[in-house]
Parts: C-alpha cells; sequence; structure tokens
C-alpha cells in the first residue's frame, strides 16, 4: 500500500504536460498543448493538455482527466502501477507501509538485479551489432539480408552475441556484475568450472516488458547444422515467464489501443516485419502454446483478436485450444490464413501496406468457418467424423460467455451443417452444464423436470405444470430470469412527480435485477418455497448495498444448497419460459425479447401470489361466516378491504396499467 504522502508528492512533481509528451506529440497552443488523439484516429488535433491546471481533455473521445487517469487510459495501468511509474520517473523512492518479508525482499531484490543485468545485455549485444566487425559481417548483414530497415533495427533494439565463446561474460565481469545472476538470466551457463556465454553466435531479439523493460531475450543461430536449435529463449526466471508475456506488446499496445484489434503470430520475425509494412498492432506468442495469462494480457487493450497463420503450418489444428480459450475469455476471434508456402514474414516483405490490408480484410474468417473447413477437410465423406466435427464446433461455441454471442454462433452452425438448430441448442447445453459443474466443483447434475419444456412438447405443458404448484413454478421462473438475465437492461418508466404534485412518466433504462425486486417488494409479496426465497433475499440483500449479483456470486456461493440449486437452474435445458408457453407466445431466443419476457415473468407470478391469497382470505371470510358472523364482524370487514385490494392490483395487472414502473 503506497503512503497518502507519497502519492500527494507524486501528484505534485509529475507534471501533465512531460508525461503525456512521453507518448503523444505535443504542440503548443497558447498556454495550452494541442495534439492528436492517441484514442482514435482524427485529421483534426482535439487532444488538448493544460499545465496550468495540470489536466488533459480528448474531445473525440470524451476522455479526460489528471496524469493517472491517462496513464489508465493510455497505457491501461491499474492505480497503483501508475503511481509507481510516476515514481520511477521522478525518482521518488515508495516505501510502503507493510514492510517486506525476507523472502519478498529477496524476490524483489533478484528481480532487480536480474533487470539491471538484462539492461546490460542488450546495449552490449546492440553495440556488438552495429560497431564490432563480426557482428556487423554476420549479425547485421543476416538481418538486412531479411529486409529488415536499419530504423526498425534499432527500433526493436535487435543484437548480436558474439561467437567468441565467453565474450559476453568476460565483459560482465568485467563491469562487476555476478555470475549467480549472469547464469539465473540464462546469459551466462558453466560446466566444470567453465563459464561461456549461451546465446554465443546468435542474432539477438530483447523481449520487453508491457513498461519497456528487458525480461529475457531470444536468439537465432545462423548455423545450418539441424543438430543446433534455430532458437533458444532465456530460462524462468523471477524476472522472465514466457506464459504471461507477448513479444512485441510494448511496441504495439498503442497502436492496439487505436484499432481496438489485435494480430496474433507465432514469431519475431513475423512481428517486426509487419510493423515494417505499418501494421504496428500485432504480438506474438514466441512459438509457446498460447496462455490464458496470454489472452487476458490482450485484453487489457482490446477485444478483438486476428490470428495469423501460416499457410503450410502443421499447427493449425493444434492451435484450437488457444481459439477456445480467447472465446472463453468473452473476446472476438479471426483468422487469416496465408497462401501455401507463406507466412506473415515473407508475406509483408513482397507487399505493400496496402495490398497486405486488403489481404488480411479479405481474408478474415470467422473461427466457426475456419474451424469447420479444417475439420472437413480431415473428415472427408466419414458420417461419424462429421458428428464428431460438429460436436467439436459445438463445443468452442459453448465456452462463449455471452448468451447472445452464443446464440448467433449456433444459428450459422446450424445453418452450414444444414441440421436442427434446437438439436444444437441441446447439445449446447448439455456441454454447458457440466462444464459449470466442474469448474465449480458443484455437486451432480439433474435433468430439471418440467414445466420447464421445449415447445414442440406444448401439448404436454398443462399436464407438467400440474407436477408442481403453480405458486412453484412462477417463483422459479422468476429466480431463473434474476440469474440468467439479472445484469442485462431493460426499458422501462419512470414515474416522475414534479412541485405541483403532477405526475411524469419517462423512459429509462434498469437492471432485470432492479426491475423485478422492485415490483415484488411494491406489492408486499413473497416467496414460498425456501431455497428460491433465500437466493431472491440474497438478490435483494445485494441491491440494498448497491450491487447487482451476477449468476457467478451464486455459482460461486459457499451454501452448498444454494450453489447447487444455482447451478440446476442456470444448466435448465430449456430458455423457453412456461408462461410463455402456457400463452402460446413462441420466440427463438429470450434474450431477443427480453422486456417482453421479464414482464410476463412478473405478471403470471404476481398474478398466481394474489390469486392465491384471495383464495385463502375468502376460505377464512366462509369459516368466519360459518362460526358466527356478528362474533367476526370486524375481521370480516378487515379481510375483505384486503380482498379489495387484491382485486384492485389484479385488475390494474390485468390492464397492463403499471406493471414495469419504477415509482418514486
Amino acid at each position: 500500500m503506497i503512503p497518502k504522502r507519497t502519492i500527494d508528492e507524486i501528484f505534485q512533481t509529475a507534471r501533465v504536460e512531460e508525461v503525456i509528451g512521453d507518448f503523444v506529440q505535443l504542440k503548443k497552443s497558447g498556454s495550452n498543448f494541442k495534439a492528436r488523439s492517441p484514442f482514435v484516429d482524427e485529421k483534426t488535433p482535439s487532444f488538448m493538455v493544460s499545465p496550468a491546471k495540470q489536466i488533459w481533455k480528448c474531445f473525440s473521445s470524451g476522455k479526460g482527466g489528471n496524469v493517472v487517469s491517462f496513464l489508465m487510459e493510455h497505457e491501461h495501468f491499474t492505480y497503483v502501477e501508475a503511481l509507481k511509474w510516476l515514481a520511477s520517473k521522478y525518482n521518488i523512492e515508495i516505501q510502503e507501509e507493510r514492510e517486506r518479508t525476507p523472502e519478498e525482499e529477496a524476490a524483489f531484490s533478484e528481480r532487480e538485479n536480474l533487470s539491471i543485468i538484462n539492461e546490460f545485455a542488450r546495449d552490449h549485444f546492440v553495440y556488438n551489432l552495429h560497431n564490432n566487425e563480426q557482428g556487423k559481417a554476420i549479425g547485421l548483414s543476416y538481418f538486412i539480408e531479411r529486409g529488415f530497415r536499419e530504423d526498425i533495427i534499432e527500433k526493436f533494439q535487435l543484437g548480436y552475441c558474439l561467437d567468441e565463446g565467453d565474450a559476453f561474460t568476460k565483459a560482465a565481469l568485467g563491469k562487476k556484475y555476478k555470475l549467480d545472476f549472469l547464469e539465473k538470466a540464462g546469459l551466462t551457463k558453466t560446466k566444470e568450472d567453465r563459464s561461456f556465454d549461451f546465446f554465443r553466435g546468435r542474432v539477438m531479439f530483447p523481449i520487453h516488458s508491457v513498461a519497456g523493460k528487458v525480461l529475457g531475450f531470444g536468439g537465432r543461430t545462423l548455423r545450418a547444422d539441424k543438430k543446433i536449435a534455430k532458437y533458444f529463449n532465456s530460462p524462468e526466471s523471477e524476472l522472465y515467464n514466457k506464459s504471461k508475456i507477448l513479444y512485441g506488446l510494448y511496441f504495439a499496445k498503442n497502436s492496439i489501443i487505436k484499432h481496438d484489434r489485435c494480430f496474433l503470430v507465432e514469431g519475431y520475425t513475423d512481428v517486426i516485419s509487419l510493423h515494417q509494412a505499418g501494421i504496428e498492432n500485432v504480438v506474438a506468442s514466441s512459438g509457446t502454446a498460447l496462455t490464458e495469462d496470454q489472452i487476458k494480457l490482450i485484453k487489457r487493450y482490446t477485444e478483438n483478436i486476428t490470428i495469423l497463420y501460416d499457410g503450410d503450418s502443421a499447427g493449425i489444428r493444434a492451435s484450437f485450444r488457444g481459439i477456445d480459450m480467447i472465446l472463453e475469455q468473452g473476446m472476438n476471434v479471426k483468422v487469416v490464413l496465408f497462401p501455401d508456402g507463406e507466412d506473415p514474414d515473407s508475406f509483408a516483405k513482397k507487399s505493400t501496406t496496402t495490398e497486405l490490408n486488403d489481404y488480411i480484410n479479405a481474408n478474415s474468417k470467422d473461427f466457426v468457418v475456419f474451424k469447420t473447413n479444417i475439420l472437413l477437410k480431415e473428415a472427408g465423406d466419414d458420417p461419424i467424423q462429421k458428428a464428431n466435427l460438429i460436436r467439436d464446433i459445438v463445443e468452442s461455441i459453448a465456452k462463449i460467455p455471452d448468451a447472445i454471442k452464443r446464440q448467433v454462433y449456433t444459428r450459422e452452425c446450424s445453418s452450414m451443417f444444414g441440421m436442427d438448430e434446437q438439436l444444437l441448442i441441446n447439445e449446447l447445453s448439455k456441454y454447458r452444464k457440466n462444464e459449470i459443474a466442474n469448474k465449480f466443483g458443484a455437486p451432480e447434475i439433474h435433468e430439471i423436470e418440467p414445466p420447464f419444456i421445449h415447445v414442440e412438447q406444448a401439448d404436454h405443458t398443462k399436464e407438467n405444470l400440474e407436477i408442481l404448484s403453480r405458486i412453484e413454478a412462477q417463483e422459479y421462473d422468476i429466480i431463473r430470469i434474476l440469474l440468467n438475465y439479472g445484469v442485462y437492461m431493460v426499458a422501462t418508466e419512470h414515474v416522475e412527480t414534479d412541485e405541483e404534485g403532477e405526475e411524469e412518466v419517462v423512459n429509462v433504462e434498469v437492471s432485470v435485477i432492479e426491475l423485478i425486486i422492485g415490483e415484488i417488494e411494491r406489492d408486499e409479496l413473497y416467496f414460498d418455497e425456501d431455497i428460491l426465497k433465500k437466493i431472491y433475499d440474497e438478490f435483494k440483500a445485494g441491491l440494498d448495498r448497491g450491487e447487482l449479483l451476477s449468476d457467478n456470486y451464486f455459482l460461486r456461493h459457499a451454501d452448498p444448497e444454494m450453489q447447487k440449486a444455482a447451478v440446476d437452474i442456470i444448466t435448465n435445458r430449456y430458455e423457453i419460459s412456461p408462461n410463455w408457453v402456457v400463452k402460446k407466445v413462441y420466440t427463438t431466443s429470450e434474450l431477443e425479447k427480453l422486456e417482453l419476457a421479464v414482464k410476463q415473468s412478473i405478471y403470471s407470478y404476481k398474478t398466481a401470489k394474489i390469486r392465491k391469497e384471495k383464495d385463502l382470505i375468502q376460505k377464512e371470510i366462509e369459516r368466519l361466516n360459518a362460526e358466527d358472523i356478528d362474533a367476526h364482524i370486524d375481521e370480516i370487514m378487515t379481510l375483505l378491504a384486503q380482498q379489495k385490494k387484491l382485486d384492485v392490483v389484479i385488475g390494474k395487472l390485468t390492464n397492463n396499467d403499471s406493471l414495469g414502473r419504477v415509482i418514486h
């Protein structure tokens, strides 16, 4: 935790024009500065910086704030990361209020030492490339032969490790760097008391953090010996974790934000060639299988990923897992396949920027189309293989957290294979049910009995509804909608009263949770079924705290009974509400008509509850009448008044007079 006095010092010291000037080319405009927006493409500068007020404003995007908020917007730092970046820039020491443990102090010290050594190594390798005869003749010649311009070589800080056994190690030891840290950084190897350079004779690709720190290196051999690995990477260390790093992200992040799109390639040279061709929003997984941490890193800057594959890549099939992981993060993924024998590096070198962009745009395929085409080639005419193919596609669609996207892709898949959409929906629901159960360690899930049945079985609806009481069915439906759509926004009416007592109805948007709970509480209704009441009360308590609880809250709930009930309801096979079945209102998806679905569910719930209350009141009146009317006249009159009040509510529901209104 950063102490308040340090935060105050950072704000007092940091200059907004200096910090933003590190990222944006500012031009003096009177007492202010102006520039083209770093957040959107524009021809006329609308980005303003005020040194006097220490604020900035982007009129194109509507964003604005202070020096910290700029770093959070532009660099996607957290608040603490932004403060630490500023402290480093202005040499402000941060003494965190909690002292580090000895273990934490040792880890921190090791990271700092490794970082310093990597910076020295980068400078050493760059110097070799441009100033050493061997470096120029071998390393620099290789990069130039690959078609890389001098400015690109300098931008990516490419270098060369001399093929002289221990030239780098000697230079580092001569600068008093410890052999222990050289070994931990993977720059030096020691065998039988003899130390030598791990990357000797290789051209060097520094691997940067998001903030530009050198975390490690990739080294490519220039020898033709097939027994020697083409690429070596730095080993894992306190500083370098390859599963959490993307090559080129430091150089690409601003372009990714501006274009709201990230191209993903495999290797270092793919990234560099695309940059040289004018496409800068590109990163590489550096030959490793794509990881969840890498995907989340991209998601900090955009939700749109386009994967660029080699035309003859043998690893496309294996990459499907990476696509599924991207989908699971709620991101949008497209795929581009280059012609046979081409990769992003070679294709970029022979194409102009316009030609490259045109090819990518013309050949970007949705993951469903791409995956289907690949698998169809493998399946041929084998019906079993085709069935497995469809199941494979459905499993990918099931990874998508957004219900609307799942619906769209399911429909597209149904059209491509000429299959009944509902069959695919059933398969999708079954897969998601098992995934949720496994993910949250829920108890075994059993199929939910009617009344939630498929519309094609509507002839049996009344029989099935009789299994449960009408009240229980409606309560179940309310909770189902809260769990599935609670945080979604729907249109409703807000009744405002002016100073003269006149009411005005205005249209507003509220969450489904607010609408349902507001309606139920307004008429002082309650749940009969214990577990459904517990879930409802939890939603209400969250709303009272100003929180909208999502389905994940209940899927991770400490109460196993509540967790199991939530899983059972969420993974229910059929989304069509029993209210809609009874009313013969059919739709492909509740989400397409969510407002109607919510209000219909509230209507059915209220109607069932009020009619039950009326029945109970009527029975009580009849009982009192049978005993002695005169003795119970006051009680009877009270019950009749309650009954009349319920009649008024029923009348309003029947006329749909106030359903869905938020009244204050």
